[in-house]
């Protein structure tokens, strides 16, 4: 009896913990048809994985990023999400589903790409949506003007994406709108005044556009604003007084624009802000003398690189709690003044003209850049956290010269003291006389360094000989040998022959589900050879090719090989009408599709190319170019560079194809197998007009685009040619420079992690792209010096710092960098249309480097004008190599 007592208390415990559990586990369940078709739609056109929507499974408990309330969906968030493998070969804009959601609040795709523009039905449909986030979308085109039929909507974030054209007005009428960012886009035209209509907004980024005219005065309306950002853009005219009324700000970013004028001192009523960026614009006048006494707040200001005059403000200098202060490349004047930095400050006044004597605190754990001015006499602080280059200062290396300070302190009718006991020129004997072991030591090095160099230079010179006569040798053996066959043996070099059954067999009757892509020469499938090896198959249809692309690929595999190009694994040709090429499968696909995205082959889980792999990507690339143009006799141009072009193996190893479009480069000289095919091929449209003049300078160009590519991470430059990839194009050059390394952090791609070590090879690699996209044929590098110079990246940037005429008296062991570095100031933002989608044609004569290298002019002389400078050493070393 007892124990049957104690059997029902725990039955009874069991039975409320179970309540208890289902009580508090209690989730909404989706109770409307229409959401779980509209869901299971958008489940099915954006391609997400089972793993994160599972079909048998409870939406709102069980599926990812979906949210529901009262049996309704009310948020999807897309963000982070994977798709799976065939969706990712071919991602779109594909969310009509979205439009059945009738109590959706918030819809986030950030990060997810979406190829395509906005639908005019978002402003129509999605009536309840609160929130929209669409950033680094991959989104393009204009921003529809029914997305102000919208008036829920507090967030909308379609920032780092390819819109375009002018924000339209209908925005203004979001009246409940908080958060508006629009950074990163490729938007033109003014800021609409309506804006100012916006009283809830608290966040306006505009950043990164290409906005012009003046700043509304209007915006200074916006009472709950707090951060406003308009940098990277061509504002013009003044900054409006009327924005110091937003009393709330925190954040006020002008920086990099064309803004002119004062900085107002109205400014004062900005009396919560904490960081102002107002650099690089032109700004003029004194500092205000009271601004800064009134922003109380502030702890960064960055008023950099404008034409700001007078002296330093002390309530300035002694503000309580600025950390930052960057007023360098300005014409800031005046005697020096008493500086009392916060202890962990970081000040910059370099390139000013600041003069006078330096009061500096003695112990000072932040950082100040004073280098650029004219301060004299001593300084008792010399720590490494105090920059005092090219001063006029006494005992301090790397100072002005001696009339430089004379001359400017007796424009101030001021004296110049010198720099110590009468005389530079006895403070330099000092310098020599305390070093002088260390100038035999050097001396006695670089001696020894000159005799390693001039031997090196010597067993090179031998072996080049030796080279030349061995080439003149195998030329006179070429000459006595039998001519080729006029039909090339397709068959040699083209691996196994399979039978058609067996073709049918490994790609499911070339089913559309096993259809990649269409190619330029035939259509690509994927297959399994019956021993379970995954291949690509191209099916060439003879009845439309007429023969001339698929005779040129299998010439091209038959007399060329390398490790850089696709392997051939076999050929079926019994039927007249369809001829196939078996290549052997890249499991990371192409270049295109895993820029920023790549599958591995197990957990199907997503991982951003680092840059490691980029640079290993680019040099791979480059190789097989330089082996066409340099290594083959005749050369051969590629003329389909583009991303999609570049495979990659399990290792992310190059291997170059689309190669159904290379011929041999243009010219009269080359009548071998290859050419004599190219021109009985050609349509009657070219034999009329002469045989076409391929250029390697084309796949330079085109390569250039590739390399922007992977610094950028822009998908689709390498294949477009509209206006809006020249608008960017345009944007992006603009923004390299080989004198200022900070630039490129605006158009570097923003999930590469690096550091600053990496950072100055993703500098060097968009120089090098720079160059490859020089608007004139012949201002462009040989693709030798491009591997070269992907091969020593930190070599490109340090070569440069060098003046032209050591360029050019290098010798011929660092020819390629003078020729590289020669191109530079010829160099151009203004670029036209080059290259396409194979088949494009050089206009014109063919210059040194238009020919990769071979010079074809009827007169063999070189345009020097229109050449880039090379050593005279190493003209000669090439005509004899």
């Amino acid at each position: 009896m007892e124990f049957q007592a104690h059997r029902r208390y725990l039955l009874d415990v069991v039975l409320l913990l179970l309540l208890i559990q289902c009580g508090l586990g209690q989730t909404d369940s989706l109770n409307s048809s229409a959401d779980w078709t509209a869901l299971f739609g958008l489940r099915s056109s954006l391609g997400l994985r089972g793993k994160d929507w599972p079909i048998k499974a409870e939406p709102c408990s069980s599926w990812t990023g979906v949210q529901c309330k009262a049996g309704r969906v009310v948020g999807i968030t897309v963000s982070g999400l994977k798709r799976t493998r065939s969706r990712l070969i071919s991602p779109r804009f594909a969310v009509d589903a979205l439009a059945n959601f009738t109590a959706l609040v918030s819809f986030n795709a950030s990060g997810f790409l979406l190829p395509g523009s906005i639908p005019d039905w978002f402003g129509q449909s999605l009536v309840t949506l609160q929130v929209l986030d669409l950033s680094s979308s991959s989104i393009a085109g204009p921003i529809p003007s029914s997305i102000g039929n919208l008036s829920k909507l507090t967030v909308l974030r379609l920032s780092g994406n390819s819109l375009t054209g002018s924000m339209p007005s209908a925005i203004g009428q979001l009246s409940q709108l908080s958060v508006l960012d629009l950074s990163r886009n490729l938007l033109t035209g003014s800021i609409p005044p309506i804006f100012s209509s916006l009283n809830n907004l608290t966040r306006l980024e505009l950043a990164s556009n290409f906005l012009s005219g003046p700043i509304p005065p209007s915006l200074g309306t916006l009472s709950k604003l707090q951060v406003l950002n308009l940098s990277d853009n061509s504002l013009t005219s003044s900054i409006p007084s009327e924005l110091g009324n937003l009393s709330a700000l925190l954040v006020f970013d002008l920086s990099m624009n064309s803004l002119t004028g004062v900085l107002p001192v109205d400014l004062k009523g900005l009396r919560n802000l904490e960081k102002m960026y107002i650099g690089d614009n032109g700004l003029e006048g004194h500092l205000p003398d009271d601004l800064f006494r009134s922003l109380s707040q502030l702890q960064v200001l960055a008023l950099r690189g404008n034409k700001l005059d007078g002296g330093l403000n002390r309530d300035l200098l002694a503000h309580p709690k600025l950390k930052f202060l960057d007023v360098s490349n300005n014409i800031l004047t005046g005697s020096s003044p008493s500086f009392v930095p916060n202890s962990v400050a970081v000040f910059n006044f370099s390139n000013n003209f600041l003069f006078g004597h330096l009061n500096l605190p003695f112990e000072f754990h932040g950082s100040i850049d004073l280098s650029g001015n004219y301060f004299q006499g001593v300084v008792q602080n010399k720590s490494h956290n105090v920059s005092l280059r090219g001063n006029c200062l006494k005992m301090v290396p790397n100072q002005r010269n001696f009339e430089d300070c004379s001359l400017f302190y007796s424009g101030k009718t001021l004296t110049f003291e010198g720099f110590g006991e009468g005389n530079p020129d006895e403070l330099v004997h000092r310098y020599v006389k305390n070093n002088r072991l260390k100038f035999i030591m050097v001396g006695l090095f670089g001696g020894l360094g000159l005799v390693v160099i001039f031997v090196v230079i010597l067993v090179l010179f031998l072996k080049i000989c030796g080279k030349g006569k061995a080439n003149k040798r195998a030329k006179s053996n070429d000459e006595a040998s039998p001519s080729l066959p006029k039909e090339p043996l397709y068959f040699a070099g083209l691996g196994d022959s399979f039978t058609y059954e067996q073709m049918l067999q490994s790609t499911g009757n070339f089913s559309e589900d096993n259809l990649l892509k269409h190619g330029h020469s035939g259509d690509l499938y994927k297959g399994f050879l019956e021993s379970g090896l995954p291949v690509v198959i191209k099916k060439v249809n003879m009845q439309y090719l007429k023969n001339e692309r698929y005779s040129l690929e299998l010439d091209f595999f038959s007399k060329v090989s390398h490790m850089r190009f696709v392997p051939v694994l076999g050929h079926c040709f019994e039927r007249e009408d369809e001829k196939l090429l078996v290549y052997k499968c890249m499991p990371n696909g192409d270049l295109a599709n895993c820029l920023q995205k790549v599958s591995s082959s197990e957990d199907d889980t997503v991982q951003s190319l680092d840059w490691i792999i980029r640079l290993k990507i680019a040099i791979g690339a480059a190789e097989a170019l330089s082996y066409l143009h340099h290594e083959c006799n005749p050369p051969l141009v590629h003329r389909d560079i583009l991303a999609s072009s570049i495979l990659l193996d399990d290792k992310f190893e190059v291997r170059l194809g689309s190669l159904s479009e290379a011929c041999v480069l243009g010219g009269d000289q080359h009548h071998n197998v290859f050419s004599r095919l190219r021109r009985t091929q050609q349509s009657s449209e070219q034999s009329s007009a002469g045989p076409s003049q391929a250029s390697c300078s084309l796949d330079i160009y085109c390569f250039g685009k590739v390399l922007l590519e992977l610094v950028t991470g822009k998908l689709g430059i390498s294949k477009a040619e509209d206006s809006t990839t020249k608008e960017w194009l345009e944007y992006t050059l603009s923004n390299i420079s080989i004198h200022d390394k900070e630039l490129i952090t605006k158009i570097v791609d923003p999930s590469l992690m690096i550091d600053d070590d990496l950072l100055e090879e993703v500098w060097a690699m968009a120089i090098i792209a720079k160059l490859c996209l020089n608007p004139k044929p012949s201002r462009r590098p040989l693709m030798r010096y491009i591997l070269k110079a992907l091969e020593n990246p930190l070599r490109v940037i340090r070569e440069e710092s060098c003046s032209s005429g050591r360029l050019r008296t290098t010798s011929s062991r660092t020819s390629w960098s003078a020729a590289f570095h020669g191109s530079w100031r010829h160099s151009s933002s203004d670029v036209h249309r080059e290259c396409g989608s194979g088949g494009s044609k050089q206009p014109g004569r063919i210059s040194s480097y238009g020919s990769c290298g071979y010079d074809f002019l009827s007169s063999n002389k070189r345009l020097s004008s229109e050449i880039v400078p090379e050593p005279e050493e190493f003209r000669d070393v090439e005509r004899q190599d």
